[in-house]
């Protein structure tokens, strides 16, 4: 009796144990199968739509944290290549913006500068002469380089309801007194560096200003106001294999999505800071080599996926950076138009802006295929999360009517052209950059009016 009582005294012990192996193996399936089902979902997403339309990357893929290798990883350049290249994983940096609060885009108080209409002034315009600035580009002087009319730059923008501050250089040179702005972008954002310079460099005396050679990162420096006017060529904000600011027209656009030191070392220091990308990612897929691969193995994204996790990496950067926005100012341009096709803005047209003399003017709702309504709001939604932080120049629906501020074929060329291109202009029209004087002045206007 008294042995059958000390064995029936395990059977509980053993029990509990049994029961408690159960409910960790149940635990442990369950949590497996929700990571497993989490994989499949990002899989099978990326199987079910192609690249070039995964247009949400924030609400579709989680943060995640990812174990560095101990190597720091290689500097992309020109001679970067990728080893295989596989569909892009899902895989995204933590974002300290995705926790943000948003705080809405910041906007000029009083009115809508963005809203309005073209009018021509030929008294007031241009704000210089092409031929009076030594910073002149040959890809925006189109005067120069034989454009037969000159009204493009006698347009003026009248906001509804408002008028547009005058330009002043001198009252320009006083807010940068003392101060670093910069213009971080492509060559659209150059065209603007170069706009603002035509407009300032008169008030300066010939031996006060002086300007580096042409390189990643440009100085314009006035000594009488002790203040500099930069331009660093970043056309995909973060790190990629087209940052040679004379050399980057590769056939394959490499990026790394979770680097920006490159850029923003040289950037940080800077007062006011003026941004822009777009047209660089238009241009098909891109590559993503993180910067923990170790064996160039690239993830292929559409332009637009690669662009949203470019800007989130910039946007945790202004997040970070800037805790004071009235001490140190950021800017975000919009897209700049294209005007590719004649048929969107005349019916049965054929052709793009060559030739064309004249803004759009009946039509304030007219909004072209090369301006991207799903790029816009992204870039919106993104923006909106900084808050104060950053200040948008919209400069897209006012650019849009202006299909005639186009260089087109009144422009250097670097590469021969043929005689086919000769015999057909419009096939060779230059449509994306703009003439100065012209379009960029007007930016740079409203720059001066948010400063």
């Amino acid at each position: 009796m008294q042995r059958w009582q000390k064995r029936k005294t395990h059977y509980p012990i053993i029990a509990l144990v049994f029961f408690v192996f159960i409910a960790f193996s149940i635990l442990y399936n369950e949590s497996y199968i929700q990571v497993i089902q989490e994989y499949s979902d990002v899989s099978n997403g990326d199987e079910q739509r192609s690249i070039i339309k995964d247009t949400s990357l924030l609400n579709s893929a989680p943060p995640q944290i990812f174990n560095l290798s101990k190597k720091p990883p290689v500097g992309l350049d020109k001679f970067t290549k990728c080893a295989s290249t596989v569909r892009y994983s899902g895989r995204r940096a933590v974002s300290a913006v995705r926790g943000m609060d948003s705080g809405g885009i910041t906007a000029a108080e009083g009115c809508d500068l963005f809203s309005g209409k073209w009018v021509f002034d030929n008294v007031s315009y241009p704000l210089y002469k092409e031929s009076n600035c030594p910073y002149m580009s040959d890809q925006l002087a189109c005067h120069k380089h034989g454009r037969p009319d000159l009204d493009y730059q006698f347009w003026r923008w009248q906001p509804k309801n408002c008028n547009l501050k005058r330009w002043n250089s001198t009252e320009m040179w006083e807010k940068l007194r003392g101060k670093r702005l910069m213009f971080v972008g492509d060559s659209l954002n150059r065209g603007q560096w170069i706009s603002m310079l035509c407009l300032l460099q008169s008030s300066v005396p010939a031996d006060k200003q002086s300007i580096t050679p042409n390189s990643e990162l440009t100085i314009f420096k006035a000594e009488n106001y002790n203040a500099t006017i930069e331009f660093l060529w970043a056309p995909l904000l973060v790190e990629s294999n087209c940052d040679d600011a004379v050399d980057h027209r590769m056939n394959e656009r490499i990026l790394r999505p979770d680097s920006i030191f490159r850029h923003s070392s040289r950037w940080e220091h800077a007062d006011i800071l003026v941004f822009n990308s777009y047209l660089w990612w238009r241009q098909g897929p891109v590559k993503l080599l993180w910067s923990n691969e170790e064996k160039n193995v690239c993830q292929e994204i559409s332009g637009l996926g690669g662009m949203e996790l470019a800007m989130e990496k910039w946007a945790d950067w202004v997040d970070s950076r800037v805790t004071d926005p009235l001490q140190k100012k950021v800017f975000f341009v919009t897209m700049s138009p294209t005007h590719l096709g004649k048929e969107e803005w005349e019916a049965e047209g054929e052709g793009n802006c060559y030739n064309e003399k004249e803004p759009i003017m009946n039509n304030e709702r007219y909004w072209g295929s090369g301006s991207d309504l799903p790029t816009m709001r992204m870039v919106e939604k993104i923006l909106s999360k900084l808050g104060s932080k950053v200040s948008v120049l919209n400069i897209t629906q006012l650019s849009e009517y202006r299909k005639d501020g186009h260089p087109t074929i009144y422009r250097k060329f670097w590469e021969a052209l043929s005689s086919e291109n000769m015999a057909n202009p419009s096939t060779y029209s230059d449509c994306m950059h703009w003439c100065l004087p012209g379009v960029p002045d007007i930016w740079n206007q409203l720059l001066f009016q948010f400063l």
